[in-house]
């Protein structure tokens, strides 16, 4: 039997933090696929990009890409807060990933959330 699906990588899903990632939206899209009689979802690779911010030239076999974790999800969590977002730059174009300020900024923010969980 034949099915069909579609190509939409994970940092394609849009998000207000520069970069999508395995969120609400991403629980959504699979949602609305599943609606329109899709049977596959083809990501690029997870991993780390490294050279050229490619997926296709990981730094890691077996990591997964720190960029796709959902900050909403860390709020929610207790981990952050709104205001520990307010000002930071995830980048100025949403039609594009802007993969410097999205490193500089995740960096930070992921290492205050880990700083919050090991408190706890």
């Amino acid at each position: 039997m034949r099915e069909s699906g579609i190509l939409f990588p994970i940092f394609s899903i849009a998000s207000k933090y520069g970069i999508g990632s395995f969120s609400k939206e991403a629980y959504e899209f699979v949602d609305f696929l599943e609606k329109s009689g899709q049977g596959f979802w083809q990501i690029l690779p997870v991993g780390p990009t490294g050279f050229g911010d490619s997926p296709y030239q990981s730094v890691s076999a077996f990591a997964g890409n720190p960029y796709f974790i959902c900050l909403d999800t860390l709020i929610e969590e207790g981990l952050l807060s709104e205001s520990d977002l307010n000002g930071i730059d995830f980048g100025k174009d949403e039609t594009k990933v802007d993969y410097g300020a999205v490193y500089n900024s995740r960096r930070e923010i992921l290492k205050l959330a880990y700083e919050n969980f090991s408190e706890n």
